[in-house]
């Protein structure tokens, strides 16, 4: 036995939908699981690799096809393509409960683990484990954001961890080497941005070895091209300035 299927009905598998509300209805397209993220960042640039089919939908489970006349007065066009990559661009992303679930469990776990690259206890100087900064941000009850990036979302956790436990990003550790002309005056200037100043060294040169914030360092980069004309130059010597181990945590 034949089973008829209607001509204006497409039948797809595995498909993460994207859709879009225009003119009071709706309109979707089928993608590619993975690849909608990877096409709104740039990454991906092939559109047949994103889009299972050039079709635009008013129902991608039910394989119903979109209506010429409904494209046109929502769109002003009938160039299904065209209209894929406006949905694809604008459009909302449709993802079940168990899959939003395991995409905010594994953002968790990166945010955590760039927090525990990032940082060290102040006092010891040593790294906290991932699984210890999880717990953390459990205790605090951080809610994951999943429009917002996980480097972003770090950032706000070691601030919130702050109130909570003794935690502080790593120190760069640094080297300047500055005119002497211009070295005492830009020392004063470079001060404030410095945790901790290790060695100077005054001979033909002004050279300093010293700590800094992160976060300090376009400024202090930025600083010494200006101050001294391009004559000075800056030298990452680490980016983290920890004691090797775990913290262990009772």
């Amino acid at each position: 036995m034949s089973i008829f299927t209607p001509t204006n009905q497409i039948r797809l598998t595995n498909v993460a939908v994207v859709r879009m509300k225009r003119a009071g209805k709706r309109f979707e397209i089928a993608c590619y699981k993975n690849k909608v993220v990877g096409w709104r960042s740039g990454v991906e640039k092939d559109l047949d690799e994103v889009l299972q089919t050039h079709s635009v939908f008013v129902n991608v489970s039910k394989g119903q096809v979109a209506r010429k006349e409904d494209l046109i007065s929502a769109f002003g066009t009938d160039d299904q393509t065209e209209i894929c990559k406006q949905i694809l661009t604008k459009g909302e992303v449709q993802v079940s409960d168990k899959e939003r679930h395991t995409q905010l469990e594994q953002m968790f776990r990166d945010i955590a683990t760039i927090v525990a690259d990032k940082c060290v206890n102040p006092e010891t100087k040593r790294p906290y484990t991932v699984i210890l900064i999880e717990r953390a941000m459990k205790d605090i009850h951080y809610s994951v954001k999943p429009n917002k990036s996980t480097k972003q979302q770090a950032l706000e956790v070691i601030k919130q961890l702050k109130e909570k436990m003794k935690i502080e990003r790593a120190h760069m550790r640094l080297r300047f080497i500055l005119p002497v002309n211009e070295g005492k005056k830009l020392k004063d200037k470079l001060k404030p941005l410095i945790k901790v100043i290790e060695s100077e060294d005054y001979s033909q040169q002004l050279e300093i070895v010293c700590l800094i914030d992160p976060g300090c360092f376009r400024e202090i980069d930025e600083l010494i091209k200006k101050e001294t004309k391009g004559k000075g130059s800056l030298e990452v010597l680490s980016l983290k300035d920890v004691e090797e181990g775990d913290e262990k945590f009772e």
